[in-house]
């Protein structure tokens, strides 16, 4: 070999460098302990920490109950037998618990009787390779509409549609998170957390203004424009950056079962085409029974898309049926179902597979509970608030600031809704006095907000995407996620809020009804 041929194998110094610092991300992350353990670690940390700061006084007001913000002893009698008391149901009402496991019953009956695997391998047939990483993070853009169905259905899928077309499975994982996680505020169809958004910031308003009202879709067109830059970047950092890093990490998990790149055959594609209606006719069945102003799938105020609207508290149910019927037709036509029971066997199969995040579940739940209890994720939010209300920074680094708080309180506190509950009455109203408009605080915030959510491992599904991506290679770990991750998380970050200042300075409409100044012109 040539010292020419030597040199043209190496890649930039500037991208060596990027590729080392993930590498060390990854191994030094994956030296941590187990994740559950990890968990573990925390619960008792939080328990340290909050028997230490509890004594201390703090200035900082709490917005949720316009009371003194103060940290609560976790390791006090009282708060321990509460603890014990409720540790099952905590384990038990952990919110993506019941998610996973039911979506998952009737995803896995698809994919045991073999819908899965023709399907993608239709998909595959007329799809290009090139094409796959935009239109996966379109699709976890997309998800969003269905609450957090895209954890469960549509980043799996990434690494097996990877997995079929030759590429790294965990590539497909890495860009899957990235569009359904990373892009959680980017969407081109509006979704149940708009007008959750909305009503904390018109809350937060009316604390100064008390006849403000703002348009549950006040940061729409934004949001949509958002959705483009966030399939642009995510697609150049999957291609150009996380999957050739990837290249070296072998694939070693259990694929006996995964799906092959071969044609359908013709019993396969007449199975395929008898599930495929089935799935439509209840599709075509949900959209005449949801289409009537009367629905009860709506709202009591008749809107679909409401929070409260039985239709988006159904969606995991829904993709439950909307599974598990087609899967059954499929294995009935294509003779991979004879009975009941191979139905049921595939049900199990499924469960067997989240034995791991159960275990994971029931650990994080409770460090996520006693951490929302002892206060402490409330005191770093409402401090970091005020800092930026004392530094009355020109409107541009004021943006840029409350991008970094919503960023690093994001780390923190997992639930959308919770941080902007807890910021919303500070940031919204303290902005207006400045002169900036609550459409434009919730939008930095909605930036903030999104970027981080791939990279912190207080992310409630966080734990299960290290359960996929063992899947395909076993030693992963917490640190392989976050390595994979971090560039999106930056670039995201960077850029993101970059587009939003760039926004503002030309004065694109936000959204339907929204203003950049306040008082509205």
């Amino acid at each position: 070999m040539t010292e020419d041929s030597t040199a043209a194998e190496q890649p930039p110094k500037g991208e060596g460098r990027l590729l080392r610092m993930l590498d060390w991300v990854e191994r030094t992350g994956n030296k941590l302990p187990d994740p559950a353990i990890l968990f573990l670690v925390f619960l008792i940390a939080v328990w340290v920490l909050s028997a230490l700061l509890a004594p201390v006084e703090w200035s900082a007001i709490d917005p949720r109950t316009g009371d003194p913000l103060r940290v609560r002893n976790m390791l006090s009698g009282e708060a321990l037998t509460g603890f014990m008391a409720q540790m099952v149901s905590t384990f038990v009402n952990f919110p993506p618990l019941g998610v996973v496991l039911v979506a998952m019953l009737g995803i896995g009956v698809a994919e045991h009787t073999g819908m899965i695997n023709a399907s993608l391998r239709g998909l595959l047939a007329v799809t290009s390779k090139r094409l796959l990483t935009p239109m996966l993070i379109a699709v976890g853009i997309l998800s969003h509409t269905a609450v957090d169905a895209g954890y469960v259905l549509v980043i799996p899928l990434g690494a097996v549609i990877y997995h079929v077309a030759g590429r790294h499975p965990l590539a497909g994982v890495a860009a899957a998170f990235a569009g359904v996680s990373g892009g959680f505020s980017a969407t081109f169809i509006p979704s149940s957390l708009d007008p959750l958004l909305q009503g904390l910031s018109q809350a937060g308003a009316q604390i100064l203004d008390p006849d403000i009202v703002l348009n549950p879709l006040n940061n729409y067109f934004f949001t949509t424009a958002s959705s483009l830059l966030i399939v642009g970047l995510g697609w150049f950092l999957t291609d150009r950056v996380v999957e050739p890093r990837l290249k070296g990490t072998a694939v070693d998990g259990d694929t006996s079962d995964a799906p092959q790149m071969e044609p359908l055959t013709p019993e396969e594609r007449r199975a395929l085409r008898w599930s495929l209606i089935a799935m439509l006719a209840g599709l075509v069945l949900l959209f005449v029974s949801a289409w009537p102003v009367s629905s009860p799938w709506r709202s009591p105020d008749g809107v679909l898309a409401a929070a409260d609207a039985p239709l988006m508290q159904s969606i995991v149910p829904l993709i439950f049926v909307l599974f598990i019927i087609p899967g059954i037709v499929y294995g009935y036509v294509s003779g991979t179902v004879r009975t009941h029971r191979d139905v049921i066997a595939g049900m199990t199969h499924s469960m067997s597979g989240m034995a791991y995040y159960i275990v994971m579940a029931f650990f994080a739940a409770q460090f996520i509970a006693v951490f929302g209890q002892s206060n402490l994720g409330a005191l770093l939010a409402v401090e970091g608030a005020t800092w930026l209300q004392e530094s009355r920074m020109p409107v541009q680094i004021t943006l840029i600031g409350i991008v970094l708080i919503t960023a690093f309180v994001n780390l923190l506190v997992g639930s959308a809704s919770a941080k902007w509950a807890l910021l919303a009455p500070i940031l919204v109203p303290m902005l207006m006095v400045l002169g900036i408009s609550p459409d434009l605080t919730q939008a930095a915030y909605r930036v903030g907000d999104s970027s981080t959510n791939i990279i912190t491992p207080l992310m409630p599904y966080f734990p299960l995407v290290v359960v996929f991506c063992r899947r395909y290679v076993r030693s992963s770990g917490i640190g392989t996620v976050v390595a994979m991750m971090l560039p999106y998380s930056l670039t995201f970050l960077v850029v993101w809020t970059a587009f939003l200042l760039l926004y503002w300075a030309l004065g694109i409409p936000l959204g339907l009804q929204a203003s950049y100044v306040y008082p509205a012109p």
